[in-house]
């Protein structure tokens, strides 16, 4: 090797050969080209690629497509044990026809087309940045089901299904994410015209819980029904007994239903405004009776004025949180010896109906016309609604829950046209509702990661422009 070839220190591994359109040799300077040699200690073609292709943005060349060729040399016999003789390397310059290095043996080429200029993948990341954001499309599953009018719904995260019930049929049924339906549960035991309301899921005992209601008034009916998951028999149904209490005489409503890990259920009265318990081995007594339910103005023109206490969820840290649909109030339940307060928040939940709490501690509240996204600072003594969505009245939202990863779907019932006798419709909605607030700070945080990449990017520039200038010296 010449002396004056500085090659840096390490063992010469690799020659990176480029040849522009169909000139072979690479980089023309002059009308003379050449090719660099690259070091072991360089990492990788594509990386020893970068290097030239900065050459040809750092010269002005545009709208190029190279052609990347390794050249590997063979090492010689050995010589001596600790020896191996290297070829003479000395900087080539290449014409149209390169004549290379005898034991130079071409391994692999490959073709890249370049951009003309670097400000395209600047502008990629903001382009693909807001695409990529809003890429996923709120998941709709439509199914199919005569007569159901499910009014009720919950998640099985084991099976991985939505599980609906019915104001017209003693049954209940398994939707899949594409919209399959199963009937998992058929009880033609239960009283006449019993619906299944409120549902849960106990996953450590594998069961599902299910609220029964009769709205026939010459056979009122009230209960909760345990049914094993596995066997889909049922277990035990409780009777829900009346308070002496009760005012106006009018018959309890069982309405929705809560689990705490200890496999206890609580059910919601919204005429009576009081909470069952029920054991786990079926046994129900009246639970909470907290003056504080009955303390808030009712509007009596409301169409949805004699139903107070409605959806209830289980908190982990021992309390039931439950929403009151005549007044728009949250109540935070203590969940040991049923004491209640008033959860202060920044509006009213008006017509409230089904709650859920998302793994984050997001609860979610849905009415006839809104989904609101609420959350709190203090365990539930005050809360902030930070956004709600409008929802379609025509088809009368029920019921919220969490499914995976922690998104939160809304039942389209239509339960409404149920009751008032009309009948005959098959299809029923199951619909992803995001907080568009959430999504546009999720936006915010995918601008933040784009300039982060920018920046890396300029770096990484600067960084290259640093290496070619080294390398040149080294060739030169």
């Amino acid at each position: 090797m010449p002396a004056d070839t500085d090659t840096g220190e390490g063992d010469i591994d690799a020659m990176v050969v480029l040849d522009r359109g169909h000139d072979r040799g690479g980089y023309n300077r002059g009308g003379s080209c050449y090719c660099c040699v690259v070091e072991r200690e360089v990492w990788a073609t594509v990386f020893r690629w970068r290097l030239t292709w900065e050459r040809w943005f750092a010269d002005g060349e545009a709208e190029l497509t190279l052609v990347a060729t390794v050249v590997t040399w063979k090492q010689a016999a050995t010589v001596g044990e600790d020896q191996v003789s290297q070829p003479e390397v000395s900087p080539v310059l290449i014409n149209r026809k390169p004549n290379l290095h005898p034991s130079a043996q071409l391994t692999k080429s490959f073709a890249i087309s370049l951009m003309s200029s670097s400000t395209k993948i600047l502008a990629l990341f903001f382009i693909l940045g807001p695409i990529l954001s809003s890429a996923k499309t709120p998941h709709v599953i439509h199914f199919r089901s005569p007569e159901l009018y499910p009014e009720s719904l919950t998640y099985d995260h084991t099976a991985q299904h939505f599980i609906v019930g019915s104001l017209d049929q003693r049954t209940v049924n398994s939707v899949s994410d594409a919209g399959v339906t199963e009937t998992i549960i058929s009880d033609p035991s239960l009283p006449p015209n019993a619906s299944f309301l409120g549902l849960a899921v106990d996953k450590l005992n594998n069961r599902l819980l299910a609220v029964i209601h009769s709205f026939d008034s010459l056979h009122p009916f009230n209960g909760l029904a345990a049914y094993d998951l596995r066997s889909r028999q049922r277990l035990f149904l409780s009777s829900l007994p009346s308070s002496p209490s009760e005012e106006d005489g009018r018959s309890p409503i069982a309405n929705d239903v809560a689990l705490d890990f200890k496999g206890n259920a609580y059910v919601t009265n919204s005429a009576g405004n009081f909470i069952w318990k029920v054991s786990q081995e079926g046994e129900a007594s009246i639970f909470s009776t907290s003056p504080v339910f009955t303390r808030f103005p009712v509007d009596r023109y409301s169409p949805l004025s004699s139903f107070g206490l409605n959806g209830i969820s289980y908190v982990s840290k021992g309390y039931l949180l439950v929403v009151q649909t005549n007044t728009g109030k949250l109540f935070k339940v203590d969940a040991d010896d049923g004491t209640a307060r008033n959860v202060l928040l920044n509006e009213d939940l008006p017509e409230g109906d089904g709650i859920a709490i998302r793994g984050d501690g997001v609860v979610l509240v849905v009415s006839n016309k809104k989904l609101w996204f609420l959350k709190s600072d203090d365990s539930w003594g005050e809360g902030v609604v930070y956004d709600k969505i409008d929802l379609d009245g025509e088809r009368y939202p029920t019921s919220v829950v969490v499914g995976r990863e922690g998104r939160a779907y809304v039942l389209y019932g239509c339960v409404m046209e149920g009751l008032s006798g009309k009948g005959g419709r098959e299809l029923f909605d199951i619909e992803e509702v995001r907080s568009e607030k959430e999504s546009e700070d999720e936006k915010i945080w995918m601008y933040v990661l784009i300039g982060l990449g920018l920046a890396i990017f300029l770096i990484w520039r600067f960084q290259m422009k640093q290496l070619i200038r080294n390398m040149d010296k080294k060739v030169n």
